[in-house]
């Protein structure tokens, strides 16, 4: 049987990492004590360090640089649409002038 998906807050995660960084214990050693994964402290530290200000955005929430590349794969996906469209109707105006 599956174990429900369990959602830590932000708050949560800067703990977390605080545990590690400024009292000395090991991922491993805070993993336990807060009943988390080490691997999930390593990765909340190493995204803390990266990311700074936008990191743990929540739920659905993009980084400003996840919301650009969302939109450019939009835009991107729309205009291949369109040139096949295109490319189907020259194809059957070269088909019915010949």
């Amino acid at each position: 049987m599956k174990r429900p998906r369990r959602h830590h807050s932000r708050e949560f995660k800067q703990e977390a990492v605080a545990l590690v960084e400024e009292h000395g214990y090991s991922c491993a050693a805070a993993g336990r004590s807060l009943g988390v994964s080490s691997a999930f402290i390593g990765r909340w530290r190493n995204e803390l360090a990266d990311l700074a200000a936008e990191a743990f955005p929540g739920k659905g929430k993009r980084t400003a640089e996840q919301q650009r590349i969302y939109a450019l794969e939009l835009e991107n996906r729309q205009l291949r649409m369109e040139r096949d469209i295109l490319k189907k109707a020259a194809a059957f105006f070269a088909k019915e002038s010949a």
